[in-house]
């Protein structure tokens, strides 16, 4: 946001219109850089979801980092603990804002990435790989039917950055 503004008021001062359709590209730069990953399941809040056997491992996506910008702390939780769908379980806070990380499933916590803790950034640099915050044991995997698709995530973006 700080970023358009910035630059709005710069093609004005310059006098540079930025509605010549011409040139302008049919996206936007937010949605050309994010990655949505095929097999995983997405919620609403921008966490994802990767079932493997009788493990979710849950992070935030792509999107969700890009839109936060640079990561300078995480919050999560303690191994042992259970989660809900929906319900806030953590924080991951940037140079712009803090915002409270939603499970996209319910269940026990089986791991945490401590990793986190020491190198925050990881959620930015490896989002879907290195940045994964927590692992839960699905109390009702059923509960994945209701979130996204990688299809379905990416029109969501779309839609939402409107």
């Amino acid at each position: 946001m700080a970023l358009r503004m910035w630059a709005s008021s710069t093609a004005n001062a310059l006098r540079i219109s930025t509605t010549n359709n011409l040139l302008a590209p049919s996206f936007s730069i937010s949605r050309c850089f994010s990655t949505v990953i095929d097999g995983l399941k997405y919620a609403s809040s921008h966490e994802w979801v990767k079932h493997e056997g009788g493990v979710a491992t849950v992070g935030i996506t792509d999107h969700a980092q890009d839109h936060l910008g640079e990561v300078v702390f995480v919050d999560l939780p303690e191994t042992g603990g259970s989660v809900s769908q929906g319900s806030g379980f953590g924080a991951v806070e940037s140079v712009k804002a803090t915002s409270d990380i939603n499970s996209p499933i319910s269940g026990e916590i089986v791991e945490v990435n401590t990793k986190l803790s020491e190198t925050p950034g990881l959620v930015n640099s490896s989002p879907y790989e290195d940045g994964w915050m927590i692992k839960v044991k699905p109390s009702s995997p059923s509960e994945l039917e209701s979130l996204m698709g990688s299809k379905e995530y990416t029109k969501f973006c779309e839609e939402d950055s409107h």
